[in-house]
């Protein structure tokens, strides 16, 4: 295995880490908006990504992605990649979200919980991406 391909696997593995930590972030959010504020299953479903998508920024940040950070300039650069992210990978997830829960619960029947965890399969890879090519690239890319 090369030194690229090897490098990518491991970010891969991490990117999945991350991820299914936000997993639960958003299923335990989606649970506390939906049964215990009695919101909209779509708005909940829109908050709970978002919280999900702002927690795997964080680690991403510090861990997947943790050698392309821009040392020189810490706080401004981690900025425009939250931007970066929320735009793109935040964006894709809320809508991709909300079309396949809409899709699942309503014509499928399936609990919002079950088709929330399809949503999220479907998103990730693209997901990953997106974090690869865009936000995170090496500054020496860029």
């Amino acid at each position: 295995m090369n030194g690229a391909w090897r490098r990518t696997t491991t970010r891969w593995l991490r990117f999945n880490a991350v991820g299914g930590l936000g997993i639960v972030v958003q299923l335990i959010a989606l649970a506390v908006l939906t049964s215990g504020l009695h919101l909209n299953y779509l708005l909940a479903t829109a908050l709970a990504v978002e919280a999900a998508v702002i927690h795997n920024y964080l680690w991403h940040e510090r861990f997947t992605w943790a050698d392309r950070a821009d040392r020189a300039d810490r706080a401004g650069a981690g900025v425009v990649r939250f931007l970066k992210f929320n735009l793109t990978t935040g964006v894709f997830s809320i809508a991709g979200n909300m079309t396949v829960m809409k899709l699942l619960v309503n014509l499928a029947r399936l609990n919002y919980v079950v088709a929330n965890g399809i949503a999220i399969a479907v998103c990730s890879l693209a997901n990953f991406v997106v974090s690869e090519q865009v936000v995170f690239q090496n500054s020496v890319e860029q």
